[in-house]
């Protein structure tokens, strides 16, 4: 059974291009999450992809604290560029442990702690993300193999688990700045992510 059912689907149009947004339903939740996808996807050949947690600071709010909205905005154009491919917008702010926490783990880091100790110290894991709805919606949309753009091995391995193919790995290193130096050495050196930058 599914964790997660499409609900419907529209046109949006961006400023990289016309996407198709299908938006879906998380059934143990009821949370809402969203698939941006242009050109052909469901064929043999990868398509190109990115799953993407929701990051308000980031995404909307233009925050150089991390880079979401910098891999977001890039992970688009590349799409538009090659006019195939999914992006999967999903609930799962700061790690999945909300907004809130996260200005409570952003106040731990003003003060100088790392992003996965902010997140230890309020009691949460390192990264609390369930890619079980990111499969979910992939095979709803009848996407058999990915050329992921990522680099956080754990989307790699949690694709590869539920059944979704990864033919390629593609780096998605954006807007590297002085405020989320430290941020992204972090992720690197605690959580594995593959950066070269």
């Amino acid at each position: 059974m599914s964790s997660v059912s499409l609900v419907a689907s529209a046109q949006l149009p961006t400023p990289w291009g016309v996407f198709t947004m299908t938006g879906f339903k998380e059934e143990a939740t009821g949370k809402d999450h969203v698939a941006l996808s242009m050109g052909d996807i469901t064929s043999d050949a990868p398509v190109l992809a990115r799953i993407h947690s929701e990051c308000l600071t980031g995404d909307a709010l233009f925050s150089l604290r991390c880079d979401c909205g910098f891999q977001l905005q890039a992970a688009l154009q590349r799409i538009a560029e090659e006019k195939r491919g999914v992006l999967l917008y999903v609930r799962q702010e700061g790690r999945g442990i909300g907004l809130l926490n996260k200005i409570h783990a952003y106040h731990l880091q003003d003060h100088g702690a790392d992003t996965v100790e902010a997140n230890e110290a309020l009691g949460f894991a390192p990264d609390l993300r369930d890619y079980t709805i990111c499969a979910d919606m992939l095979k709803a949309l009848d996407v058999k193999s990915l050329r992921l753009m990522t680099n956080n091995p754990r989307k790699l391995k949690a694709m590869e688990t539920h059944g979704i193919h990864i033919a390629e790995r593609v780096p998605l290193e954006e807007g590297k700045n002085r405020y989320n130096e430290f941020y992204l050495a972090t992720k690197a050196g605690k959580l594995g992510h593959m950066l070269h930058e």
